[in-house]
């Protein structure tokens, strides 16, 4: 799934083509993913010039005067830049057609995405209006994460991916982060001393801002083909298990929590 630096570099591909530029339609392939497409898409979208390309979280922003539009990229989602429409293709569902003659495709194999209208305050919308801080954000340091974890018996794993807590983490940098502040993601979160969550806080914002800078370093003039957002990267244990770690070589471990494959360091994380 993408997560926040993926939606990131999708954001920062996208800008250049989107920003500023009018939309002239919407053509619908398929409208049944996660959520229905807003049927207000169609009606209100022409004619609307798209002030931005934002983030929040896992969702992309496009504000216009009138509101604006929710993209969530879900599971298997990707963005693709086109010149020309053209016929869709196997899992297209919908474009954004805009006047100076770009498209933006959402291609979702398992149509777990989603394009809705925000509404007139999109960020007010009730799909944003809950998210935790950013954790990029000044909002985001050891100090909220002790406050909000006090009390609370959850593996700090899956507290860290609660997108009431923080916004954009997922699975694999939820792991990432976990081994970069030596902690084990089954670690109950109201157990971490104020210390511990320093190190954390650190460690996401870390692993966060390296991924975004890989993924824009990697970004190419988008072409057709190109799923926008997705880059080759190297983990330290997502998806490494019985390899060495990078750090002390034992064996990375996985194992199963909330249900998502968990990576760890039995060594290193404690």
């Amino acid at each position: 799934m993408p997560e926040l630096p993926e939606v990131e570099v999708t954001r920062a591909a996208l800008e250049p083509y989107v920003a500023g530029n009018t939309v002239a339609g919407v053509a619908v392939y398929e409208g049944k993913l996660r959520w229905p497409v807003s049927p207000e898409l169609a009606d209100l979208l022409p004619g609307q010039t798209i002030r931005s390309v934002e983030r929040r979280g896992k969702y992309l922003v496009l504000p216009c005067p009138a509101g604006g539009v929710l993209i969530h990229l879900g599971m298997t989602g990707h963005l693709r830049i086109l010149h020309a429409a053209g016929e869709p293709g196997s899992h297209d569902r919908i474009d954004l057609i805009f006047e100076n003659g770009v498209v933006v495709r959402l291609n979702d194999a398992r149509r777990f995405g989603a394009v809705l209208w925000g509404g007139a305050d999109p960020q007010a919308h009730r799909l944003l209006a809950g998210l935790g801080p950013e954790p990029l954000s000044d909002a985001f340091d050891g100090d909220y994460l002790y406050r909000v974890s006090r009390m609370r018996r959850t593996a700090i794993k899956q507290f860290i991916m609660g997108q009431g807590i923080v916004a954009g983490i997922g699975n694999i940098y939820a792991n990432e982060a976990l081994f970069h502040a030596g902690i084990l993601p089954f670690t109950p979160s109201g157990g971490l001393s104020r210390k511990r969550c320093h190190g954390l806080a650190r460690s996401i914002q870390g692993v966060l801002s390296s991924a975004i800078t890989i993924g824009l370093a990697a970004l190419d003039p988008p072409e057709a083909n190109q799923k926008l957002g997705y880059f080759p990267i190297t983990w330290s244990v997502y998806n490494r298990a019985g390899l060495p770690c990078p750090v002390c070589s034992a064996p990375i471990r996985d194992a199963r929590s909330g249900q998502r494959s968990t990576y760890f360091c039995p060594i290193c994380q404690q």
